[in-house]
């Protein structure tokens, strides 16, 4: 762990954006899946959503090439278990569908609690999805075609997502709490460390400002004695 490098990792979480995340309604296929997951990590997205079925999940994960390292995907088994939770948390769910009721997508305020849902090309965004979003966004076409490409849309709608709260300073300072900073910096910046933790139920050793643990034998060794301390969470 280089001195730049960790410098890197702090300034990409000093970013994070805690209250905005992506729910996608059963969009399938992975190389769109994992372009939208490389925006929302421009945009400062720290958490995104994906309602699917397990085995096309698990389908993506194998094909996702290092995108999760930086946001965290979670699947949801559909897409109302997706978008309750975080409603039930204020988040405003913006619905990108065309409909008589349909807004541009530059006349919403994005520095509220936001969720984008995004639907596959064909199919859109479920009915289901439909009925939980409280506005419907849409993107101005001026050519012949009918929509964009899913991952080319949440690009454009997330432009206009950073451009709002970029105005407002919500990337002028941190806004992801202590314990969530410190333990995806510890992940960063001790991937393997943090998946043998993960793995063996440990709680994360202590992060040296260098990036490097603290003590790291000795956590060794206690791990080899079984003295090391459990996660509790």
């Amino acid at each position: 762990m280089t001195a730049a490098r960790l410098q890197r990792l702090r300034q990409v979480l000093e970013f994070r954006q805690p209250d905005l995340t992506i729910v996608t309604d059963n969009v399938h296929k992975s190389r769109n899946l994992s372009a939208i997951v490389r925006t929302a990590d421009a945009a400062g997205i720290a958490t995104m959503y994906c309602a699917m079925a397990d085995k096309d999940y698990k389908a993506f994960n194998g094909t996702a090439m290092g995108s999760h390292s930086w946001v965290s995907v979670q699947r949801r088994a559909d897409v109302s278990a997706a978008l309750g939770p975080l409603k039930a948390q204020g988040y405003q769910v913006l619905a990108a569908h065309l409909a008589t009721d349909s807004v541009d997508y530059r006349e919403v305020d994005y520095t509220r609690p936001t969720v984008v849902l995004l639907g596959a090309e064909k199919l859109g965004v479920s009915d289901a999805g439909c009925k939980m979003a409280d506005i419907h966004i849409t993107i101005p076409m001026r050519g012949m075609v009918q929509s964009y490409n899913v991952s080319v849309a949440a690009g454009i709608i997330l432009a206009e997502a950073e451009r709002q709260r970029q105005i407002a300073g919500l990337y002028s300072q941190r806004r992801l709490d202590d314990e969530t900073y410190n333990r995806i910096l510890f992940e960063w910046a001790q991937p393997k460390v943090s998946e043998y933790c993960r793995d063996h139920g440990l709680a994360y050793p202590p992060l040296a400002e260098d990036g490097e643990l603290v003590d790291g034998l000795v956590w060794q060794n206690a791990v080899r004695d079984g003295k090391a301390p459990r996660f509790n969470g």
